[in-house]
């Protein structure tokens, strides 16, 4: 780095999804070069392999020494973008549905056998077949190799692209050790075959004699195996998970939670930042939920103009919805139903959005998305927007809408062509405005 005072102010430059190689600039510097974003991958055999391949070559190409995964337990909702993507899954916080995913085992293979402080050595490179191996030590006399040999077909990560390359199968490796490790004269041995029919997780093998400091081993495809000075006991076994189950209907939240700045319990926020609240200036709605971003920010893909977040089963179909609305300055607020998208694409969400607004000819609207181009049926109540308390209920079941404010209909609709059939509750504001929100609830419509 050319400016000193900037190169004292940095030790590690990271790169995401650096593809294992680091630009030759980062490594002139001379600074700690990190992975500091990576994975992303749905976390099955291929996932799985993706995730052993760039733990062990962002070392051998790139010389960066740690690879952060995003993310590392995926838990949000199947049907949002990214599904599973995490080193293991855990979204059912309502059954306490847990799953431990191939990259945890995949990840054992180097976490279970070092321990921080240890370090790579230079000793790393290419498999002559295809694959790689690494090295780690914690500087005395503990030694931890890990090899594996992913095949391009199997070992794809969401990004970046990877250039084709072979691996050979049942390739004959040979390993010689030097300084401090020659004397070493048994390894102890891990296993794991992550793609076909019979795969195996991080299986005990016996021990590989070593001598000479010298010793030779077959690496089958789209396997990794782990040999090591560490006698580790195998992992702990855990209680079975609970089962999964669906999101339970009939579901209700007065928002009473500590109101610590904290997400609600379940709900997924696309657009916007809802945060439990303590209003004051209420006793009927003394604990809330409240929207709280008050400008777009920089966003990193094509967010939707208005807030929203989702909540519940993206199979539902015949719901009711209702939540009351507090819009606190201006704009607006609405609950919806049958909500089919999310996350970068949750500026062409469709479903049905029920609206409160702050507007002299229409303060209230139906729509079939949430840029409210699609309008179903709007008009004009006379009731107060800002500064008051409504509820706000959304009723779907086959092709019939109905809503109501503060128990009065304002619309009854029978269409058969609705863009969408299925899909998430939610609630949201018109554009980034405060709005409070409470006594949410969801049901099977009747």
């Amino acid at each position: 780095m050319a400016d000193p005072e900037l190169a004292a102010a940095v030790d590690v430059i990271g790169s995401h999804y650096p593809g294992t190689h680091s630009p030759p600039m980062a490594q002139q510097t001379g600074k700690t070069l990190w992975s500091s974003e990576d994975f992303s991958t749905v976390n099955n055999g291929t996932g799985a392999s993706c995730w052993a391949r760039i733990l062990n070559q962002n070392y051998v190409n790139g010389h960066m020494t740690s690879t952060i995964a995003w993310n590392l337990i995926a838990s949000y909702y199947d049907d949002l973008p990214f599904p599973r993507s995490g080193l293991m899954t855990s979204n059912q916080p309502w059954s306490g549905h847990y799953e431990v995913s191939d990259p945890i085992w995949v990840t054992a293979h180097t976490t279970h056998f070092t321990s921080p402080g240890w370090q790579y050595l230079k000793g790393v490179g290419h498999l002559d077949g295809g694959g790689s191996y690494v090295a780690l030590t914690d500087g005395k006399e503990g030694l931890t190799i890990v090899i594996e040999a992913m095949t391009h077909q199997y070992s794809q990560c969401v990004r970046p692209l990877l250039p084709p390359y072979e691996v050979k199968p049942g390739q004959a490796a040979t390993f010689q050790l030097g300084g401090a490790f020659e004397n070493i004269t048994r390894l102890h041995v891990w296993y794991s075959k992550l793609i076909g029919a019979r795969t195996v997780h991080f299986q005990s093998q016996d021990d590989k004699i070593v001598s000479g400091g010298k010793f030779s081993m077959e690496v089958a495809e789209n396997c990794l195996y782990t040999l090591t000075t560490v006698k580790e006991a195998p992992p702990k076994i855990y209680p079975k998970s609970p089962a999964s189950a669906p999101f339970p209907l009939p579901y209700k939240d007065n928002f009473d939670g500590p109101a610590d700045s904290s997400e609600a319990p379940y709900f997924a926020d696309q657009t916007g930042v809802f945060e439990l609240y303590v209003n004051e200036s209420s006793s009927d709605h003394g604990r809330t939920l409240r929207q709280n971003v008050t400008e777009r920010p920089i966003v990193w893909c094509n967010d939707a103009d208005s807030t929203i977040s989702v909540i519940g089963d993206y199979n539902w179909s015949n719901v009711t919805v209702s939540c009351d609305v507090m819009v606190e300055s201006g704009g607006g607020a609405f609950v919806a139903a049958r909500v089919d998208r999310g996350g970068c694409g949750v500026s062409q969400a469709r479903g049905v959005f029920f609206w409160l607004l702050e507007d002299d000819d229409n303060n209230w609207a139906v729509t079939s998305d949430i840029d409210r181009n699609d309008i179903l049926g709007q008009g004009k109540v006379n009731a107060t927007i800002v500064g008051q308390w409504h509820t706000l209920s959304i009723y779907a079941k086959g092709d019939s809408i109905a809503g109501s404010l503060n128990g009065k209909v304002l619309f009854d609709i029978t269409d058969a062509q609705l863009p969408s059939k299925r899909g998430f509750a939610a609630i949201g504001t018109l554009g980034f405005q405060k709005v409070q929100f409470d006594n949410f609830s969801v049901d099977k419509a009747k």
